[in-house]
This record gives C-alpha cells, sequence and structure tokens, in this order.
C-alpha cells in the first residue's frame, strides 16, 4: 500500500479541491489517501469519498517553525510513502516532511491568487528554489505553469505537467429541460452568459459585470449568471444590476451550464480552469482571458475567443457576436466538446499522478527523480 498525504491549506471551494476529490475517488487499489489541511476543512470535503480521513491543523495566520515541528510530528506519524504539498500555502509541508525524514516530497503547483497573480514575487520565488533541493517531483496544471517552474523559479527536480480532467459524460450538451430559466422567469430568447468559480479578486468579475451592462443598452435579452460563493460576495452583489443574478454555490452545474449560451471567465491569471473545462464537455463556446493555460484550452476563434484582462469592451464584443450568430455559436460548442472528450480526460489525469507517486515512492535514498514522458 502506497500512502499519500495531500498537504493544502484548506480544502474549500476551487480547482484543486476538486482534482484532489477525483484522485481519492479514482485511486486504484494501491493507494491510500489522507488530506491534511493546514487551517480548515471546507465545503469540496463533501467531494471525498465516504471514509476519507480528513485531519485540520487550526494553523494561525503568518509562519511559524512552532507549527512547522508540530506539522512534522503529524507526518511522523502517518509515515506516508509521499507527502504532496500544494501551492504556496502548502510549502510548510516540505520543510515539515525533510524533518519528518519523509523524502517522497512532491510539490504541485495549480494556479495563482491576487496576493501573487502572476508568480513575481521575489522572496517567494526565492523560497520555492530553496525548498525545492527537498523536492523529489514536481506537478503542475499547465504548460504556462511548467515554464514558470523551470525558467523563473529554476527547481531542482523535474517537472510533470498534468493537466486537469473532465467528466465528459456529467458534463454534457442537453442536460437540461430548461428548469432554471423557468424558475428565474426567464424567456426563451434569453440569451445567457454564465461564469463559474470562486468570488475572488483573481476571477475580476467586476470586467464581465461592465461588459454585461454595456451588452445589454443593445441587447436587453442578455442575462448573467454568476455561480459561487466567495469573499467578494458582498461587493458583487452591490455591483450586479438588471439582468445579473448571483445563484450561489449551486449543486446542478452540469444543468445550469445546459441552460447556458456562452460561458466567459475574466480571470487575471489562471493555471488550467475546471470550469472551462466543464463549460466545454457541456458544448458551450468559451470567452476567456488570454491568460495562463487558457490559450491551452481554448483555442482562439475554433472553439472559443481570447481576449485582454480588464477590457470589458472586448468582452462585451465578443458576445455580441456569439448573440447575432447562433451558427457559430453552434460550431464552436461542439468543436469545444470534441477538445475536451479527446485531451482532458478524468482517467487520464488519474493515471499520470498516480504514476509519479508509484515511482517517488519507489526511489532510494538520494536518487533522483528520473522523468519520463506520459504515456
Amino acid at each position: 500500500m502506497i500512502r499519500i498525504v495531500h498537504v493544502v491549506h484548506s480544502f474549500g471551494t476551487g480547482g484543486l479541491e476538486k482534482g484532489i476529490a477525483t484522485l481519492v475517488d479514482r485511486a486504484a487499489p494501491e493507494f491510500a489517501h489522507t488530506v491534511l489541511c493546514l487551517t480548515r476543512s471546507g465545503p469540496s470535503a463533501k467531494l471525498l469519498p465516504a471514509g476519507t480521513r480528513v485531519l485540520e491543523l487550526d494553523k494561525r495566520p503568518g509562519h511559524s517553525l512552532r507549527f512547522v515541528l508540530r506539522l512534522a510530528r503529524v507526518l511522523c506519524s502517518e509515515r506516508p510513502e509521499v507527502v504532496h504539498t500544494r501551492n504556496w500555502g502548502g510549502l510548510d509541508g516540505v520543510l515539515a516532511a525533510r524533518l519528518a525524514r519523509r523524502r517522497g516530497v512532491v510539490h504541485g503547483e495549480h494556479g495563482w491568487g491576487i496576493d501573487d497573480p502572476h508568480g513575481a514575487d521575489r522572496k517567494r520565488i526565492l523560497a520555492r528554489r530553496l525548498t525545492s533541493r527537498w523536492v523529489r517531483a514536481y506537478t503542475c496544471v499547465s504548460q504556462d505553469i511548467e515554464r514558470w517552474l523551470v525558467d523563473r523559479v529554476r527547481v531542482r527536480a523535474p517537472v510533470r505537467q498534468i493537466y486537469n480532467g473532465v467528466d465528459a459524460a456529467r458534463f454534457r450538451p442537453g442536460a437540461s429541460v430548461g428548469r432554471i430559466r423557468r424558475d428565474l422567469g426567464l424567456p426563451e430568447r434569453a440569451f445567457v452568459v454564465t461564469i463559474c468559480g470562486r468570488l475572488d479578486p483573481i476571477k475580476d468579475h467586476p470586467t464581465l459585470f461592465r461588459a454585461v451592462r454595456e451588452l445589454r443598452n443593445r441587447r436587453p435579452e442578455v442575462q448573467l449568471w454568476v455561480v459561487g460563493d466567495g469573499p467578494e460576495r458582498a461587493t458583487l452583489d452591490g455591483q450586479a444590476g438588471d439582468g445579473i443574478r448571483l445563484l450561489g454555490e449551486r449543486a446542478d452545474v452540469p444543468e445550469i451550464l445546459a441552460e447556458t449560451d456562452v460561458f466567459a471567465l475574466t480571470s487575471h491569471n489562471e493555471g488550467i480552469s475546471n470550469t472551462i473545462l466543464e463549460a466545454m464537455a457541456a458544448g458551450l463556446p468559451v470567452v476567456a482571458t488570454r491568460r495562463g493555460g487558457n490559450p491551452e484550452l481554448v483555442l482562439d476563434g475554433e472553439c472559443g475567443y481570447l481576449f485582454t484582462p480588464g477590457r470589458s469592451d472586448e468582452v462585451a464584443g465578443l458576445l455580441e457576436r456569439y448573440a447575432r450568430d447562433p451558427a457559430m455559436r453552434r460550431a464552436h460548442g461542439e468543436a469545444a466538446r470534441r477538445r475536451v472528450v479527446g485531451r482532458f480526460g478524468i482517467q487520464q489525469m488519474v493515471e499520470r499522478y498516480e504514476d509519479v507517486y508509484r515511482r517517488v515512492a519507489a526511489l532510494p535514498p538520494g536518487a533522483a527523480f528520473a522523468d519520463a514522458a506520459c504515456p
């Protein structure tokens, strides 16, 4: 049995948490997974299979050697073959694993936060570079992040880029009977734009709000559905106006996407967006920022359009193209679905992570992780 401990800051709402839950749910019999939250767990814990061990350490804000020592004691007790830390918030786990003599450390980078939206903070880069001497392998979700780890951070271990996967059977066209539009009192001719994700400054919802308000001056049938919750909820509630509905956290996202005409994502930066993948699987064209991993998913002019971050006028223009041309909208949505089904399967993602885990767990002390192309 290969025991994996996933070290994360918390288990709130986001693509990272969905990915871990998928790894645990689809795990091969030889793996046992534990989720270790440095602070508290969160709403995504409900995505984990029943019986999954979730530990909470209630870490206070800031950095503390005392906490790292405490974390090291927990890892000593758990005795995992692999410690998989994630993002800046999980970097304490690398130090703690070193103190606990857990040599099978994998560090993953999944995306960006508003406190360092482009990975440019020099102190954080230096900390990542120094701690890379204790990491056997890196994982990341996009080629953009892979280049950043290799060229900017200059980590000392091989980097394995693994795309997120999406359940194309759950997210698919025609998965709705119009219930949501009826519940919201919308006419059939309404043109619905949807954004899904955590209500966080990095997602830049205000740019999309401005674009929708501008477009509604010409096309009042345009509606925006905002799915998700987060720290910006109160602010966005105050900015929403006619035609903008904040739907909160929803369990029926596949149905929402099936009743949507276009998916939009206005983030300042992204790793690889699970919500873009889900929208593409649902057969939707995507309008997204030309940043991070978005261009690796959305082929500009083929299954959606890319735009400059912060340019609400560009967003309004692209959305209007789709509103004017239903045939193009359908063609781009069909191309998006084909792309996801062919390249971004869940089983592919799980197998590639498990390949990393097997190989890191098998390494003798002092041996280097020799990377190889994914199957």
